[in-house]
């Protein structure tokens, strides 16, 4: 055999042999559980996030490269249960979550938050901040079929879960948003919104006037370049970016147990496709998925459509 190719012949051996290696370890996983909703009415905590781990979760993860090291709940503690306050003890919680979400970062693990409501968004942003010495700053890539970006003071229906992104922008609930751990709101610049596409009047003002970019619904279907473009600028000027997902987004074919359902959302595969995009940049690093009506998902729909997202992201960060 003449020398040339046998040096071809063995580095493509090397060659092979790295991308094999690389292709059998295993993405870590670590998975958050908030049971707290945040909201004054209705129970404190349900069962919607902790159903999410359940009908395969995890046979996905397996099957997309992906392992579970572990998997917490977010709890109070007996001094926290002594407190007065949903909001109160919903902050509490954020700080919970957020130490859980800074020890997953620290370790490399791969942070997939399931929640009951959108408003654990602060305690993983206060989680990610806080990975490293010092904070670092973090990118919020928002995909909900609504902006979440109304403050007490807009707000039409005083729902906190209608709130999550003005707070941690540093727009009202001060108190709040230091217990989760974002002592320094998150820069409004460092947001991108995918698939609002319900907003009140007021909110769309601040929203229009603090000028976040918007990615459609469109953008979602074609991964178009308008899609490519604001992510990758929300990488470039981030040091952390994390993708939350409400699951109202979601086309209300594949999500009608929600209440608030808004038509022309993408399906499950389009935004699993998407999310997988979206961690194939390498400072995307937390995945967190909210708003699971278990007990209304005809035919699991919603719950394949999560299986999707989830199995896009670590697909995405095994594609890097």
């Amino acid at each position: 055999m003449a020398p040339a190719i046998r040096y071809a012949l063995l580095f493509l051996g090397i060659v092979l042999t790295s991308v094999s290696a690389r292709a059998e370890v295993a993405v870590p996983v670590g998975i958050i559980i908030n049971p707290y909703a945040g909201d004054r009415a209705g129970p404190e905590k349900d069962d919607d996030a902790a159903a999410m781990t359940r009908g395969g979760l995890a046979e996905v993860i397996e099957a997309a490269g992906g392992q579970i090291v572990s998997s917490r709940t977010v709890a109070l503690s007996a001094a926290d249960e002594q407190q007065y306050g949903r909001w109160n003890r919903f902050g509490l919680a954020s700080g919970h979550l957020a130490e859980l979400a800074s020890a997953n970062q620290a370790a490399g693990v791969l942070n997939l938050g399931l929640y009951n409501n959108c408003s654990s968004l602060m305690g993983m942003l206060g989680g990610l901040r806080h990975a490293t010495v010092p904070p670092v700053r973090v990118g919020l890539v928002w995909i909900d079929a609504h902006g979440d970006y109304n403050t007490p003071e807009t707000s039409l229906s005083g729902m906190l879960g209608g709130m999550p992104v003005a707070i941690a922008a540093g727009d009202g609930l001060v108190r709040m948003r230091q217990q989760a751990g974002l002592e320094v709101p998150l820069p409004k610049e460092n947001i991108v919104m995918v698939g609002v596409r319900d907003t009140d009047p007021l909110e769309q003002a601040r929203i229009d006037e603090d000028g976040i970019p918007q990615i459609s619904t469109e953008d979602v279907r074609e991964l178009s370049a308008n899609f490519r473009k604001q992510i990758l600028q929300l990488t470039e000027k981030s040091d952390i970016v994390y993708v939350h997902v409400d699951l109202d987004v979601l086309d209300p074919d594949e999500v009608s147990g929600h209440p608030l359902t808004v038509p022309n959302g993408p399906t499950g595969v389009e935004l699993g496709n998407a999310i997988r995009v979206m961690f194939r940049y390498p400072k995307t690093a937390a995945l967190g998925i909210a708003s699971y009506p278990h007990e209304n998902d005809p035919g699991e729909l919603t719950r394949k459509a999560i299986h999707r997202m989830v199995e896009g992201a670590i697909l995405g960060m095994r594609e890097r």
